[in-house]
């Protein structure tokens, strides 16, 4: 089994993929090509998703029973102790309270709702 999902790209690119694969939903495609065709689409993919993106889903055989593969996407599979996840980045965690120009932590009246103190 194959899925590519597409975002942001060209109508002619959906087209080329509806050659090999089902489109279930917009930008979503499936179906069992041999291996060989799964690269080439991907590669096809690659070439012609332009501003877009796209992540690729396949069968295969690991511990997992797939793998996938992304193209200009902000998550980005990791190898885990044999394991593939995904690493999100997290946009919050690089800004501290200089950048904000806010404290961190809690207000004066959560620390008193918790502390029970009037």
């Amino acid at each position: 089994m194959t899925v590519i999902v597409l975002t942001s790209c060209p109508p002619g690119l959906r087209g080329f993929l509806t050659r090999w694969l089902l489109e279930i939903s917009a930008g979503v495609f499936i179906g069992n090509p041999s291996a060989r065709i799964r690269d080439v689409l991907w590669d096809e993919v690659q070439q012609y998703a332009g501003q877009g993106r796209a992540l690729l889903a396949h069968t295969t055989n690991n511990e997992q029973g797939y793998t996938f593969r992304t193209f200009d996407h902000a998550w980005h599979p990791v190898d885990h102790e044999g394991l593939t996840l995904i690493h999100r980045p997290n946009p919050g965690a690089a800004r501290s309270a200089d950048d904000t120009g806010r404290k961190t932590g809690w207000s004066k009246a959560s620390k008193r709702r918790r502390f029970g103190k009037p």
